[in-house]
């Protein structure tokens, strides 16, 4: 348990905020009383309808996997007071089994550099404005891997460390560091796999109460709750039962 951060007057930046949990936390904070929300996206075009409902959002270039885009976002916005590292990817690649790098060179740059990248240009701009918060969109699979995916597993493990070894970098300077690790999310990174998922809503909301909590890592949803309750009881187990998606 760590010190709570209150929503009402913050000034938030969430990254891949077009689509997905990125929308939905723009949204909920608007509603939480946010008194502006950077909205960052590639292409800032896609924003434009977030924009147009409510003139608290104001839409920010950014891709996370460019050091330049990054630092320049870093500059422009000095008033952030929570960050959001939402941005990521997921190309449902196996380690040894796919047929090059590229899905885990890319996973890697997004979900575990893009976030170290944010972490760094932002850690200053929060320290100046009082420590402030900031949340890392992790996934269960950084506990245990998925090796159908393999890849996306091993970034948000790296992702998963990332946060705990900032968590301490930052906890001088008062910054409240939350990791988020949901099970399986309804958006279009996961609309092929038929499996159960939850609503982009839960991982916000989960994500927001652990703000007003001063949790660190918080679990949104039944499945997640569980497997993370499992690890603690028998961590092969869950290793073995994650190992059927490839068996045979």
């Amino acid at each position: 348990m760590s010190k709570y951060f209150d929503l009402d007057g913050a000034v938030a930046l969430v990254t891949g905020a077009n689509r997905g949990i990125g929308r939905v936390f723009v949204q909920e904070l608007l509603h939480a009383g946010a008194a502006r929300v950077y909205a960052g996206a590639r292409d800032p075009q896609s924003l434009a309808e977030l924009a147009r409902a409510d003139a608290r959002v104001v839409p920010v270039a950014l891709d996370v996997a460019d050091d330049e885009s990054v630092l320049a976002a870093a500059a422009r916005l000095p008033d952030v007071t929570l960050l959001v590292n939402n941005a990521g990817v997921a190309r449902g690649e196996r380690l040894i089994g796919a047929q090059d790098l590229a899905a885990a060179r890319q996973e890697m740059e997004v979900n575990y550099f893009g976030v170290l990248r944010m972490s760094r240009a932002f850690a200053p701009v929060l320290a100046a404005n009082g420590g402030g918060a900031l949340i890392n969109v992790l996934s269960i699979l950084a506990r245990v891997a998925s090796p159908a995916a393999g890849s996306y597993s091993a970034s948000k493990a790296a992702a998963f460390a990332l946060t705990q070894a900032v968590r301490a970098e930052l906890r001088a300077q008062g910054t409240l560091v939350v990791g988020v690790l949901p099970g399986y999310v309804d958006t279009d990174m996961v609309a092929r796999l038929d499996v159960p998922k939850i609503a982009p809503a839960d991982v916000v909301q989960a994500a927001l109460a652990a703000l007003a909590s001063g949790d660190e890592d918080v679990y949104p949803g039944e499945t997640a709750t569980q497997i993370a309750a499992a690890l603690q009881r028998d961590p092969k187990a869950v290793e073995r039962q994650f190992a059927q998606s490839v068996a045979g």
